[in-house]
Parts: structure tokens; sequence; C-alpha cells
């Protein structure tokens, strides 16, 4: 499922609820675990069956206009390959964006409603330093961050510090890089210079040292006076949980403001003068 099949169903569950329509809303389990499916649904619970968004094209149509054989069956917002296919015919009505001869219409997902923004979280983690030797808990960390990440409601992006050039995935000058984290609302990393780089763009930094310790990344951090550092080799949701908070509080983005400034004017000498 893309996200634009998702906005595609909000647009039309919407227009039902503003009608009064009681419905049911059946996604794929690998989208949504646990919540009602196709194949769970019972036919003989409802009067129609609407199919939203996607190309109407394929053998699981067969299927589903076997099992849903007593319901009217309409197909919204959909592509049709072709109009004159089992897939297409097996609708009691097709209200197609594509593929009609009346030409194209609106993607329903251009006007479902929209719901509060999400933070945007860039990622840098370091998976080497093998210089660290037995001391590393890289693997630790991510297999902590990672899956705690995948739970909360943000967009994450991979911010992955290395340049490289002819990769579009990844960024080729430095300056690049900049342009990117400069539009996080948050940064987690435990890389030195992801909390270099982000903190000097303004960016909060919820950091981890992946080193059994303390190392670089919490010398910089102790340097720059941030706060939100955890060690990896005691890390854990509840303390991710509680910075990543901070980090996305007013608190959070006025001290990382802070640093920025005195990152941008002042030297690492003068940093280490201060009281």
């Amino acid at each position: 499922m893309t996200a634009g099949d998702a906005l595609a169903q909000r647009a039309v569950s919407a227009a039902l609820d503003r009608l009064g329509i009681a419905h049911d809303t059946a996604w794929s389990p690998a989208f949504a675990p646990g919540a009602l499916t196709l194949e769970a649904a019972h036919p003989a619970d409802y009067e129609q069956l609407l199919f939203v968004c996607g190309p109407v094209h394929g053998e699981r149509f067969t299927e589903l206009h076997r099992r849903y054989a007593s319901c009217r069956r309409v197909a919204v917002g959909v592509s049709l390959v072709t109009s004159d296919g089992a897939a297409a015919r097996g609708f009691h009505r097709v209200m197609a964006r594509d593929g009609l001869e009346h030409g194209p219409l609106p993607d329903l997902a251009a006007a479902a409603p929209a719901r509060s923004a999400t933070p945007v979280a860039g990622v840098a983690l370091t998976y080497g330093q093998g210089e660290y030797g037995d001391l590393r808990t890289h693997d630790r960390v991510a297999g902590t961050v990672l899956p705690w990440l995948a739970g909360k409601d943000a967009a994450r992006i991979e911010a992955d510090t290395r340049l490289a050039h002819g990769d579009w995935r990844r960024c080729g000058t430095p300056d690049q890089y900049l342009s990117l984290i400069g539009r996080l609302d948050v940064m987690v990393t435990d890389r030195l210079h992801g909390l270099v780089l982000a903190l000097r763009a303004g960016v909060p930094v919820l950091a981890v040292d992946p080193v059994r310790g303390a190392a670089k990344v919490s010398a910089q951090a102790r340097l720059l006076r941030w706060p939100a550092l955890l060690p990896g080799e005691s890390l854990t949701e509840g303390l991710l949980d509680r910075w990543w908070d901070w980090c996305l509080s007013p608190a959070g983005r006025a001290a990382a403001g802070r640093r920025r400034v005195r990152l941008l004017g002042e030297t690492a000498a003068e940093w280490a003068d201060r009281p």
C-alpha cells in the first residue's frame, strides 16, 4: 500500500461520514496488522463494497467478485488498464481516475482531509568504527533505536553523514547535507558529525554514544553542553522516549537554536573557555 492509497481511502471514508453512511474499512494485514481484512469480513454483513484506488487488473479481482457476489460492487478512484477485462466488468460501477474515454479525474488523495503534521526525523547510525574493538555497542544501539523509531509517529529519513558521488540516495557535497538536515525537526544519531552538524543547523539531536565508557560523541556533547545524550550500553526505550519528547518541545528547539548561534559565531577554543 502506498501513501496515496491510504489518503484515497481517507477521502472516501470522510465522504461517507459526511453522508452518515456507516462503513468498515478492510486493510492489508501487512499494512495494518490486526485490522479487518477482506478475507475476514463477512459479505452477508454488507450491502455494498467499495474498492478504492489502484489498478483494476489481475486475478485477485476474480476472488473479490466471487466472495462479494451478494454486494453491489463499486470501484472508486482507480486506474482502468482495460475497460473490457473481467476485473472491470465484475464491478457494477467504475469511477476511474484514468483509462476512460472522457479523460482523467483528480486522484482522491489530493482531496483527502489533512491531519496534524508529524515531525521529520533524520536517522544517522554507524555500524563500523571497528577501532573501538570490544567497547563497541553499535549493534545494540541499532537494535534498540530502529524498532523504537518504527513505532514513532514521525516521518523518518536516513540522513547518513557519508557522502557519495553518483549515488542518488546520498548527498554528494557537505552543503547538500546541511540543506537536508536543516529541514529536519529532530536528528537521531550515534555519529559525531550527526550531532555536530544537526546542532549547527539548529536541529535538536537525540544522541547516543555507541562506545562503552563514552568516546567522541560524548566528548562533543560535553563540549557543546548538549544534554540529550544517552550511553549505548544502558540504552532503553524509556530513555529514548524522554529525550525524544524534550527534543521536540519548545525547550529542546530553543536549546538547539542557541547552539547554532554559538557554533556559527564562536571557535572551539571560545567554547572551551565558557563557564
